[in-house]
């Protein structure tokens, strides 16, 4: 099973949706979970898994994942070329590195703003 999260923020909650399709060629979703959870953090550059990685181990505590399944999330898993972990790789180290995880990305990570 793949699941992809990905986490819509309002002023005081966050609303976490995770579409789980069954292969990489599905044509629709096999399940659809959301949660909806009070605002851990403020978003910090750089640091986005301090607010988005509560949301996502909040919602997949619900979810039956398997050996062989893959997580999606909406940042990255590492940042630039040092080895700088992001939201993705933070993930991998809660799930005790069990569980792949893809991170994709809207905009281009700039180190130049983020050290």
């Amino acid at each position: 099973m793949i699941y992809a999260f990905d986490t819509y923020y309002y002023e005081e909650y966050a609303y976490t949706v995770c579409i789980a399709f069954e292969h990489w060629e599905s044509e629709s979703e096999s399940e659809i979970y959301s949660e909806k959870i009070p605002v851990v953090s403020d978003y910090e550059s750089g640091a986005f898994y301090k607010r988005e990685l509560p949301c996502i181990l909040s919602l997949l505590s619900q979810i039956p994942v398997q050996k062989g399944d893959v997580i999606i999330v909406d940042g990255y898993v590492t940042l630039g070329n040092n080895g700088k972990i992001g939201l993705g790789g933070y993930l991998y180290e809660a799930m005790h590195q069990e569980y792949p995880i893809v991170g994709i990305a809207k905009n281009r990570f700039s180190e130049d703003n983020n050290q």
